[in-house]
């Protein structure tokens, strides 16, 4: 279940992470750290399906804000430790919680055909995205194979193995794009048209008002 973010449009949840990347700019003090964490706090307990993954994009994140901290705090300047700490969740947290419920063809198409990037370029993105996202599924198939043949979880073995198919499904998908023209088109048409709908707008005012969280506490401080 990707609940109300799964149906978002690509572009606002890619701006989701780049309004907390502006945001982040504005952290010069806790009040204005505190108030942009607790907003994405809230946001993610209201449209989040589950806090599952985002728990553990706030660890691998908070391991980088903890690096931070220290850093600040061995090079003398304790009291900015907390800030900067929390500037980072802010900079980072969002952007690792939301690009899991990016769709790389809806990305392709509206790259392609609302911001007009070039078709090859967003032809071999979409692709690359795709066969990223198919390796989690390669690795599950291999250790069920495993499991159902007696065999152990041996990590270094299923690596290879997964390298070897991921090999052989790429070499069959530079055939079919050659074969369908991919180097040599001048025109290219998209299966899918581009759509925008209200709750689309929504995001990205939500997103938008999100990132200027930071801004409007730090100007009212």
């Amino acid at each position: 279940m990707r609940g109300a973010l799964g149906r978002l449009n690509p572009l606002v949840l890619l701006w989701v992470g780049f309004a907390s990347l502006f945001g982040s700019f504005a952290i010069r003090d806790e009040p204005a750290a505190i108030a942009g964490v607790v907003a994405y706090a809230v946001a993610g307990v209201v449209l989040l399906p589950s806090w599952r993954y985002p728990l553990a994009c706030l660890v691998l994140c908070g391991v980088s804000a903890l690096l931070v901290a220290y850093s600040a705090w061995r090079l003398g300047n304790a009291d900015h430790a907390l800030v900067a700490a929390l500037r980072i969740l802010v900079l980072a947290w969002p952007g690792a919680v939301v690009v899991a419920f990016v769709d790389p063809t809806r990305l392709g198409d509206e790259l392609a055909q609302r911001l007009h990037v070039p078709g090859r370029f967003v032809a071999s993105f979409v692709a690359v995205l795709q066969r990223t996202t198919d390796l989690q599924a390669t690795w599950q198939q291999i250790s069920r194979v495993r499991r159902a043949r007696g065999l152990r979880r041996e990590p270094a073995s299923m690596t290879f193995t997964m390298l070897a198919s991921s090999l052989r499904s790429a070499g069959r998908m530079a055939i079919a794009m050659d074969a369908r023209g991919f180097a040599t088109a001048t025109r290219r048409s998209w299966a899918e048209p581009a759509r925008w709908s209200r709750g689309d707008t929504v995001g990205l005012l939500v997103a938008t008002a999100l990132g200027a969280v930071p801004v409007v506490v730090a100007l009212a401080v």
